[in-house]
């Protein structure tokens, strides 16, 4: 997660969306007082400026039980320390910097094709495997299998962000947003981490497997519980969502039959 006061925008760093490659893009053009969180992405530490800013001290609060501060014992005291994550939500940002600065900065993320993204978080969990286990028996243990990014950009059901870019445009949509903050021919994204399909993602779902998403079920949450897919993307992203991204390629409302080819179903 970047907060830039030098350019006035916040990015929220979603995951399998290319993020880390962003935010050390991003990070070059910090200026000394701009928030800059840790990774745990031991591959991006030479490719990003290092974390800076991200603590807020609470005030100094007891370290030891109210008993033994009646037994006068010397008390000690410590900061407990909150502050700005990796991936952290909307909704939490906005509590930290306030309303002034989150309602006037430009706000930005990334989302992917959830079922490629789904592929991609499969090869990612599973890369230290001696083994890989197969795709269907990752998706059956659903809390290890769930990646959902909906709740860092969204509040209350509201796309909370300025806008919502996509991974499969990215080079374009990143360009976009760099834009509206005034950075012109930046730096080129490092090509790390880099997990996929490596081709069709369809071919990792079985037909069973897809033919439970057809049924049209709709999911308990935002990330697919109930199918072994994750939802189609007009479902979770409605295209009134994508407008008020101010994204030029907002997509067609499923309920109106017009979902996308490329994020359809297989049939």
């Amino acid at each position: 997660m970047i907060l830039s006061h030098k350019h006035k925008f916040i990015y929220i760093k979603t995951r399998k969306t290319a993020s880390s490659s962003i935010e050390a893009m991003l990070s070059r053009i910090c200026g000394p007082e701009d928030v800059i969180t840790p990774t745990t992405d031991r591959l991006m530490t030479g490719e990003r400026m290092p974390p800076q800013n991200f603590r807020l001290d609470h005030p100094l609060v007891p370290k030891r039980s109210l008993l033994r501060r009646f037994l006068l014992r010397p008390e000690r005291v410590y900061h407990p320390t909150i502050g700005f994550y990796e991936h952290i939500p909307a909704w939490r940002i906005k509590a930290y910097v306030g309303e002034e600065i989150w309602n006037s900065y430009y706000k930005f993320t990334f989302e992917r094709n959830p079922w490629d993204k789904q592929i991609s978080w499969y090869f990612y969990k599973t890369k230290s495997k001696a083994q890989r286990p197969s795709f269907e028996s990752f998706m059956a243990d659903k809390e290890k299998a769930c990646v959902e990014n909906y709740s860092l950009y969204t509040t209350d059901g509201e796309i909370a962000v300025d806008f919502l870019g996509r991974y499969e445009t990215l080079g374009d949509d990143l360009a976009h947003a760099l834009k509206e903050i005034g950075i012109e021919n930046a730096a080129p994204l490092p090509e790390l981490n880099v997990f996929g399909s490596g081709g069709d993602y369809r071919k990792l779902y079985t037909d069973r497997r897809a033919s439970s998403s057809r049924t049209g079920t709709r999911p308990r949450s935002r990330h697919s519980a109930t199918s072994s897919r994750p939802a189609c993307p007009n479902t979770l992203f409605p295209a009134s969502a994508w407008r008020n991204s101010a994204h030029p390629r907002a997509p067609a409302s499923c309920d109106s039959g017009g979902c996308r080819p490329d994020y359809a179903a297989r049939s």
